[in-house]
């Protein structure tokens, strides 16, 4: 699943995203945040909103050590307050319960429906909006050509690797349909340049190329 030699390929065509896989390819991984029990997976993209990467590792860890091996029923009979103790704030607490009841009474198999289907139906759990349900189907389903036009680690990274002061949407928008079908690991490769601040030169830049 770690094995990006076809996307890297046609990625290349880019000079900006060429240079970022020749200096981080080898960094990338999707595995990494694999989580087979889909209410914890998206009870841990949960806690990832709007946190550091480094804090959201350490909730993450309590969280897992707090819930253990319960129940689903068990999970949603937790005192809030001892969710909050690890770092949870009081709505994130919310959202949370609300995802494990969901998961209590949905047996969907998410692995057949299509990206936008699987979208839909996470996103009515209430706290879970399109960013979270976008990164369910990027390192929990593996989907390919996935991306987050809400998240701003992928816009900021774009924006400095591409030299743009503003991001318009029809310059994303060019972008984006360069990357296709491979647009989640395009993804991977802007966030590990934020991560690792490795940035492509920007004088190098053919701007007639892009828009």
């Amino acid at each position: 699943m770690d094995s990006f030699n076809e996307h890297f390929e046609h990625l290349s065509k880019d000079p900006v995203l060429k240079y970022l896989i020749e200096k981080i390819g080898d960094k990338i991984r999707l595995s990494d945040r694999y989580e087979k029990d889909l209410a914890k997976a998206v009870s841990q993209i949960i806690i990832e909103q709007q946190v550091s990467f480094k804090a959201a590792i350490t909730i993450k860890k309590r969280f897992n050590n707090l819930i253990g091996k319960l129940s689903y029923k068990n999970i949603q009979k937790i005192d809030n307050k001892d969710l909050q103790s690890i770092g949870i704030s009081f709505k994130k607490v919310e959202y949370i319960k609300n995802v494990y009841l969901y998961f209590l009474n949905n047996k969907l198999d998410f692995k057949i429906l299509e990206d936008e289907e699987v979208i839909n139906e996470l996103t009515k759990i209430k706290g879970v909006g399109k960013w979270t349900a976008e990164m369910f189907l990027i390192f929990i389903l593996f989907r390919k050509n996935i991306f987050s036009n809400g998240d701003l680690a992928l816009l900021n990274s774009i924006k400095i690797n591409y030299n743009l002061k503003i991001l318009t949407n029809p310059k994303l928008e060019s972008l984006k349909k360069r990357w296709g079908p491979y647009k989640t690991v395009a993804s991977l490769l802007l966030w590990k340049s934020i991560e690792k601040k490795i940035f492509y030169q920007k004088s190098k830049i053919n701007y007639k190329y892009y828009f």
